[in-house]
């Protein structure tokens, strides 16, 4: 993990003088007060003339997700070169986990760290890092430029209370992924899926269902998914009210009876999006509703299986009524405690457009370019 520690130094202790010198010593330690706080203020106008002096670029970082890919390393380096000397972006890695990636960004900002310029924020952050006022609102250029082009759903994950909060740099959903030696056509629905699974537990073959079952977000994202598939929300459209109902009934069956069904994977209930990858590579599974970052994994992993590992839509609630699927991805927001801010905008804004030679998988969906090939996190 790239970042400063969150552990401060102790201050310094002056031991207790004898009472008989403590006016001497109490006047010594103004006087070498009064002197230190003129050697802190030459150190620092120095420093600001230094500053000011440089003709060097900026430094700006950008806090992200870890990138394995090689995609943001090359759109930093072209950002560089097209900034013209203006600014150079420092890649931060935050962790692998999305909490942790939250929990690392937030403890900077609620301590006004002046060191962040450009974050890298899961859909669902945008709500609570705007309400805190920790990012700043995209306004006249900078939001036209924004959302010219830009896929409007995925502009709608950076959107809180009617103002623009980020930039998206990438979008994505997750998709139905099935082995097509086991089962020649898709299933369509989740009682069809279901039925494919029993089937091929009794002619003895691989007949698991994988998705996301730990208790985190993965979980939410498929209980919010079955729920707005079966035609329902979770919240109104103000978010002031619960409104479940039959609908929620519904997705918590299906999630039932995946889980004591034949289809379910007896580590269900611990597993992430990771695991279900490895568990359809390693042959254990017929099907998997996860992310488009699958699909390469299996070429790289499993050439064999390759070949016959394909994909679908997400299997509907209702028959006959699509899935309604949640959607996932990172934005670009700029920090309110940057000392860059008008050049950090100009790198978010950069960052997303590049890249976009990069190979696509036939599921990949864009904001202006292909989504990266990582997990993404839904919208709530």
């Amino acid at each position: 993990m790239i970042g400063g520690s969150d552990r401060q130094a102790s201050p310094s202790r002056t031991p207790l003088a004898p009472k008989p010198r403590r006016r001497a010593r109490s006047r010594f330690r103004v006087l070498a007060a009064a002197g230190g706080g003129a050697v802190l203020a030459s150190a620092l106008l120095a420093a600001c003339g230094t500053s000011s002096a440089s003709t060097g670029p900026v430094t700006l970082t950008l806090y992200l997700y870890p990138d394995g890919s090689g995609a943001t390393q090359q759109a930093i380096k072209n950002c560089d070169q097209q900034s013209g000397g203006k600014y150079t972006i420092s890649y931060q890695q935050l962790p692998a986990a999305a909490d942790g990636q939250r929990q690392q960004m937030v403890r900077r900002l609620a301590a006004h760290d002046s060191s962040l310029d450009i974050l890298g924020l899961d859909v669902t952050w945008e709500a609570e890092f705007a309400q805190a006022g920790w990012i700043e609102p995209w306004t006249g250029a900078n939001k036209a430029q924004a959302t010219n082009g830009t896929l409007r759903p995925a502009l709608e994950t950076a959107i809180w209370h009617g103002t623009l909060y980020a930039v998206p740099d990438n979008t994505n959903t997750q998709l139905l992924w099935y082995r097509s030696d086991l089962v020649k056509t898709p299933p369509k629905t989740w009682a069809e899926m279901f039925a494919d699974a029993a089937a091929l537990k009794k002619a003895g073959k691989p007949h698991y269902i994988e998705i996301q079952g730990a208790q985190y977000e993965g979980a939410t994202v498929w209980f919010n998914t079955l729920v707005a598939s079966a035609g329902g929300t979770i919240l109104n459209p103000t978010a002031t009210k619960v409104t479940l109902g039959a609908p929620a009934v519904k997705a918590l069956s299906i999630m039932n009876q995946l889980a004591s069904g034949p289809g379910g994977d007896p580590s269900l209930s611990v597993q992430k999006e990771n695991e279900n990858r490895l568990a359809m590579e390693a042959g254990n599974a017929a099907f998997q509703l996860n992310y488009p970052f699958v699909y390469p994994g299996m070429k790289t992993d499993n050439p064999k299986l390759f070949k016959v590992f394909k994909w679908a839509l997400y299997p509907q609630v209702n028959p006959g009524t699509p899935a309604k699927v949640t959607i996932g991805g990172i934005d670009l927001a700029v920090s309110r405690y940057s000392l860059h801010k008008a050049l950090a905008f100009q790198a978010a804004l950069c960052l997303p457009t590049w890249a976009a030679s990069r190979p696509r998988s036939p599921a990949c969906t864009t904001t202006r370019r292909c989504s990266r090939t990582t997990r993404s996190t839904p919208t709530s």
